[in-house]
């Protein structure tokens, strides 16, 4: 064991509290940190770290580094990114295996990759596919994998002082990503584990992208989970992704809009049925094993009910509803307070998501023409 840096969640918008915290290491490489759960790589062919150290990696985060700095704060900063990176995945892949009762695969994170034509600072989960939308140099791992960029611009930290929005240094965009991770081995949502292992589809749906960020909400515990690097993007607008906005089936879009704007919804819905779960005096918890396990046991449930790959199973597992009566499964004493929390934001069992967004929107529409 030795000890790294690393941002530890604040549960407000900073990029977290710079802590000294132990990671068990398998190995390290010139620019790679291994440990059971996870390995971390930078891919920008600079040797960063001494592979016959086996001492403690204590740096600055240096502000994210980036092209405004010196040569020595961009390196500290990228093996400050190795570290944050390595532990946190490694926190969120813990959280969840706990919560689920056993591991999940091993997971690679890639930090540096498409710099090209323009820097990046986004980040994405890929497996095994025929082709890839941005397209990769290579072929993804068919367990799955995080690309994570080297940063694309600078936005403001406490005190004013810029800083280089690195994602490897960005704890919302890491166990966002890990999320990714986490749904492609339980809940499955686009069916990848029947499919050709070089023939997934890296494709997400709306459920995939509001339970990531769910998990992201409770590992930060808070629900405004891009707070700090969407800081100009007012609460109110879906862009900045905020879980306490009391976004509903109302807004749904569905079919080819954006899964992101989309998932807010279901991870809203989980965020309030959370609320209502602690106000009736049980431990949150219990309500994120709930999740988990409900997304597991949706894999199960689904593949019952429809097996196959079939456009109707796919069409299915986009539904909230079923998600939810998976959930409910998992720990039925909980259904009271969590089908409250759901109601108010138009999620209930037994319909589909065209039928949650109708009704929905009438009866908000019906309540504030009695109101008015």
């Amino acid at each position: 064991m030795i000890t790294v840096s690393a941002y530890l969640p604040e549960g407000r918008p900073t990029p977290g509290r710079v802590a000294q915290v132990p990671l068990v290491l398998v190995s390290r490489g010139p620019a790679e940190l291994v440990t059971a759960e996870v390995t971390v790589r930078d891919e920008r062919g600079v040797n960063l770290l001494d592979p016959a150290d086996t001492g403690d990696i204590l740096v600055d985060p240096s502000a994210g580094g980036g092209p405004l700095g010196d040569t020595d704060s961009d390196r500290q900063a990228r093996i400050f990114g190795l570290t944050n990176t390595a532990y946190n995945a490694q926190r969120a892949l813990r959280r969840a295996a706990e919560l689920l009762g056993h591991p999940l695969p091993h997971l690679l994170i890639r930090v540096g990759l498409h710099e090209s034509p323009r820097r990046w600072g986004g980040g994405h989960y890929r497996v095994k596919a025929r082709t890839y939308d941005p397209p990769e140099t290579g072929h993804a791992l068919a367990s799955g994998e995080i690309h994570l960029g080297g940063g694309g611009s600078y936005i403001p930290a406490p005190g004013g002082v810029p800083y280089f929005n690195a994602p490897s240094h960005n704890l919302a965009i890491i166990y966002h990503e890990t999320g990714h991770h986490v749904c492609r081995h339980t809940a499955d949502f686009r069916l990848n584990r029947l499919r050709p292992a070089d023939e997934q589809t890296n494709k997400k749906i709306a459920l995939d992208e509001g339970s990531c960020d769910y998990l992201t909400a409770i590992l930060l515990d808070s629900p405004d989970i891009y707070g700090w690097h969407r800081s100009s993007v007012p609460e109110w607008d879906r862009r900045r992704r905020s879980l306490h906005a009391g976004w509903s089936m109302a807004s749904f879009q569905g079919g080819m809009s954006d899964p992101h704007a989309d998932g807010t919804v279901w991870g809203s819905a989980c965020w309030t049925a959370r609320q209502r779960v602690i106000e009736a005096g049980y431990d949150r918890e219990r309500f994120d094993r709930m999740v988990l396990r409900g997304l597991e046991l949706s894999y199960t449930l689904a593949q019952r009910d429809e097996p196959g790959m079939s456009k109707q199973a796919l069409k299915l597992r986009r539904y909230v509803s079923r998600l939810l009566e998976a959930m409910l499964r998992a720990d039925p004493e909980l259904t009271g307070p969590v089908l409250a929390g759901m109601a108010e934001h138009g999620i209930r069992p037994g319909e589909s998501n065209v039928a949650l967004r109708d009704a929905d929107f009438a009866a908000r529409r019906d309540a504030l023409m009695a109101s008015s």
